[in-house]
């Protein structure tokens, strides 16, 4: 899958990948389909940080969820 690449497949596959990763409770409230493509290159560098690590504390959690928050259109 090319990412570098800001299609709507694309956000949905780094949406997903990072619910998971992250193993979000309330992902079904975190739609791919809320996030505008002009906010890609952040959702990307979100997506390139969470897939490179292995765990992640609370407190990194709440942070990543809150950035994504804001990208939310």
């Amino acid at each position: 899958m090319d990412l570098s690449v800001p299609t709507q497949a694309n956000v949905e596959h780094m949406i997903e990948t990072i619910k998971t990763k992250l193993r979000m409770a309330s992902g079904a409230a975190m739609q791919a389909s809320a996030f505008d493509a002009s906010k890609y290159e952040d959702l990307k560098d979100i997506y390139d940080m969470v897939v490179s690590k292995d765990r992640f504390s609370i407190s990194e959690v709440e942070a990543i969820v809150s950035e994504l928050g804001r990208l939310r259109g």
